[in-house]
């Protein structure tokens, strides 16, 4: 059986199979294969788990992030 790796909004991988119709909310990043091939493909491009959206917050959060009580 042949697979396709898709992402969604949030930018998190999984494979579907290549015959059905996408779920919505995900689309196909050009990759095709049999299942080990797109798991392989998505182990080496997904480095970092978090959803967009937590990467995001934590971008916006001040470099010095030092939340230590005054005299600590």
């Amino acid at each position: 059986m042949q697979y396709i790796v898709v992402v969604n909004h949030e930018e998190q991988f999984a494979i579907w199979p290549a015959d059905k119709e996408l779920p919505l909310g995900w689309r196909a990043v050009g990759v095709r294969g049999y299942r080990e091939e797109c798991l392989a493909w998505i182990r080496e491009n997904w480095t970092d788990m978090r959803p967009l959206s937590v990467r995001q917050d934590r971008a916006s959060l001040p470099e010095n992030n030092d939340h230590h009580a005054p005299g600590s």
